[in-house]
C-alpha cells in the first residue's frame, strides 16, 4: 500500500487521490449532488501542489484547465517555505548577539514592511527580550501549560545559544542519536532528553550528531541529522566550534567537549532533573485520568515535567519538510472537506467565474498565523498493542472507545477521530462505530503479533520515521487525547500537549506508566 506520508509525485498523483477519497469517506458513500465533480476538480489541483516537483503553470493548466492563481484558497495547508522563514528569525540571533524578535508580535507581522521605515516600532522590535515575552512556540498561559513552561524555554533556548560559541568558557556535549536496534523514536527521544539535561546541568551546550532515522533519500541536504524534521538545538556557530574541538585532544583533558561515552548508561537514561527552576513538578495540575480517577501525585514527577520540557525545545519548530509532510497528511484526510466547504462559500459557477482578489495585509500578515484547517473537535487516539505487551498491559480497542464515549458524552458534538495504530485489526474493528469519523495514515500494518523493529524494516527507515511523526504531531493539535501512559510514544505525546496550551484538555490513559 502507498504512504501517505510520502510526497506525492507528479505521476501517480491521480491515482492516489482516487485511493484518498475512497479512504476519507470510510462510509462507502455515494455522491450527493452535482457539486461533487467540483469538489473533487479543487481536491485535485490543490493536490497537485503538493508534489515533489510542483507542476510548471501550463503543466497544470493542461492538467486541470486552470491557472494556479485561479485556485481558491486553502484553509487545510499551510505555507512552509514562509513558515521555515519566520521561524528562522525567530531562532537566531541577529547582528552583534541581540536577540530574536520575540516581542508581543506573532509570526508573519514581525516581517511587516511598515514597521522597518517607523522608527519607534523598529526599535522596538529591535529591544531584547522583555518581561511579558516568550518563546513563540509556546501556546497558551502558563495556566494552560506545564507550570513555567515559558521561562524554562526561553531559558534553554539562551542557554543553548550562547552569544559567543568561540568563548573559551563555553564547554560542549557532542551527542548522537541513540540507534540500538529496537529503539524506536520514543525511546531516541528520552534518550536525548536525558543528555539535554546533563548538559544543563554541567552548563555545557548540548550538540546532536547523527540521527540514523533521517538517513534516507526524503532529507536530501539533511540526511542524517535531526535538522531535516526539525531545528537544531543550537546554532550553526556552536556546531562548528563543537565538532572542531572534537578533533582537539586538549580539549579532551580539560573537560571542554564530552561526548556520550563519556557518562554510563544509567547516567543518561535517569538523568537528574536540572533544579535550576526549583521543583515546579511538584504542582502539576491533576489532568490525567486513569480508571476514572484523576491522578495527582505519582512517582518521577519530575522526569515527567522534564521530558516534556525537553522534548518540547527540541521540537520547537518544524523544518519545511516535516511542514510539507504535514500538509500531504492534511489534504488526504481533509481536504475534500475543505474543498466543499470553500467552494460554499465562492461563486457557484467557478472554474467558470473566477473572482479571486489579491491577498490584503491582513490576510497575508494577520490571518497566515492562523493554524491550518482541521474538523474540530477533534479526538486523536494512539492505540498501542503488539509486542508492547512485553512492557505494559494494553488492551483491546474497545475500551479506547469507551473512554472516547466518555468525552463525548460530556462534549456531544465531537465525532472525529485521528487514530494512530500499527494494528491492522484496530483498523478493521473501526466499521463497528459507524457513527464516528476515523482518520489515519495510510500505511501497511501489522497482521498477528511481530516486534516492532520487523515491522519497521518492512516499512522502510523513510515510511516508518515520516508517518509517525505526522502522527505524533497530530496527537498534539488535536482538542483530546486517549492513549497509554505505559507506552514512551504516548507519554512523550502527553508531554508536548502539556507544553502546547493543552493542559486542560486532560489526558485519559488506558494505563499508567510502568514506573509509577
Amino acid at each position: 500500500m502507498p504512504n501517505l506520508c510520502d510526497v506525492i509525485t507528479s505521476s501517480d498523483y491521480q491515482s492516489k487521490v482516487k485511493e484518498t477519497a475512497r479512504w476519507v469517506d470510510s462510509k462507502g458513500r455515494e455522491p450527493e449532488s452535482d457539486d461533487d465533480e467540483r469538489v473533487s476538480l479543487l481536491t485535485e489541483a490543490w493536490g497537485a501542489l503538493l508534489a515533489d516537483r510542483e507542476p510548471e503553470e501550463s503543466e497544470f493548466s493542461k492538467r486541470f484547465g486552470l491557472s494556479k492563481s485561479s485556485l481558491p484558497n486553502t484553509p487545510h495547508l499551510e505555507n512552509c517555505k514562509l513558515s521555515a522563514q519566520v521561524n528562522k528569525r525567530l531562532d537566531t540571533r541577529s547582528g552583534a548577539g541581540r536577540f530574536p524578535p520575540w516581542t508581543t508580535w506573532k509570526g508573519s507581522l514581525n516581517m511587516y514592511p511598515a514597521t522597518e521605515t517607523d522608527e519607534n516600532l523598529r526599535s522596538f522590535k529591535d529591544q531584547p527580550v522583555f518581561d511579558g515575552a516568550y518563546p513563540p512556540w509556546i501556546v497558551g498561559s502558563d495556566e494552560e501549560n506545564y507550570p513555567l513552561t515559558r521561562k524554562v524555554q526561553s531559558d534553554i533556548w539562551i542557554h543553548q545559544h550562547p552569544v559567543n560559541c568561540h568563548d573559551p568558557n563555553i564547554k560542549f556535549l557532542v551527542a548522537d542519536w541513540e540507534k540500538l536496534p529496537g529503539f524506536g523514536i520514543g525511546a531516541q527521544l528520552a534518550g536525548m532528553a536525558g543528555l539535554l539535561a546533563i548538559a544543563i546541568n554541567e552548563q555545557r551546550v548540548l550538540v546532536t550528531g547523527y540521527f540514523n532515522r533521517a538517513d534516507h533519500d526524503g532529507c536530501k541536504a539533511s540526511r542524517g541529522s535531526w535538522s531535516c524534521y526539525f531545528f537544531l538545538e543550537t546554532s550553526q556557530e556552536c556546531r562548528d566550534r563543537a565538532f572542531e574541538l572534537i578533533t582537539n585532544k586538549e580539549a579532551w583533558e580539560k573537560g571542554t567537549i564530552k561526548g556520550k561515552d563519556s557518562y554510563k548508561s544509567k547516567e543518561i537514561w535517569t538523568a537528574k532533573v536540572p533544579r535550576v527552576w526549583g521543583d515546579p513538578w511538584s504542582y502539576l495540575q491533576p489532568t490525567t485520568d486513569i480508571n476514572g480517577s484523576l491522578i495527582a501525585v505519582h512517582h518521577k514527577m519530575d522526569r515527567r515535567w522534564w521530558r516534556a520540557q525537553a522534548v518540547r525545545y527540541l521540537m520547537r519548530f518544524q523544518t519545511e519538510y516535516t511542514c510539507g509532510l504535514l500538509n500531504v497528511a492534511r489534504h488526504a484526510a481533509f481536504g475534500k472537506e475543505a474543498a466543499k466547504m470553500v467552494l460554499a462559500s465562492i461563486d457557484r459557477d467557478w472554474p467558470k467565474v473566477i473572482t479571486n482578489q489579491p491577498k490584503s495585509e491582513i490576510e497575508e500578515f494577520v490571518w497566515s498565523n492562523h493554524r491550518p484547517w482541521v474538523p474540530r473537535p477533534l479526538l486523536s487516539m494512539h492505540v498501542r498493542m503488539g509486542d508492547k505487551a512485553c512492557e505494559m498491559k494494553v488492551v483491546k480497542f474497545e475500551e479506547y472507545m469507551e473512554l472516547a464515549h466518555r468525552i463525548q458524552m460530556h462534549f456531544p458534538h465531537l465525532k472525529n477521530v485521528w487514530l494512530s495504530t500499527e494494528m491492522q485489526e484496530v483498523i478493521d474493528k473501526t466499521r463497528s462505530y459507524p457513527h464516528w469519523n476515523f482518520y489515519y495514515t495510510n500505511v501497511t500494518r501489522q497482521v498477528g503479533n511481530v516486534s516492532m523493529a520487523t515491522y519497521e524494516a518492512s516499512l522502510g527507515r523513510k515510511t516508518s520515521t515520516n508517518y509517525p511523526l505526522v502522527n505524533f504531531l497530530m496527537a498534539v493539535e488535536s482538542d483530546f487525547f486517549i492513549g497509554a501512559l505505559g507506552s514512551t510514544w504516548c507519554f512523550l505525546i502527553d508531554g508536548m500537549r502539556n507544553t502546547g496550551g493543552k493542559v486542560m484538555a486532560g489526558y485519559l490513559s488506558v494505563n499508567k506508566d510502568r514506573f509509577w
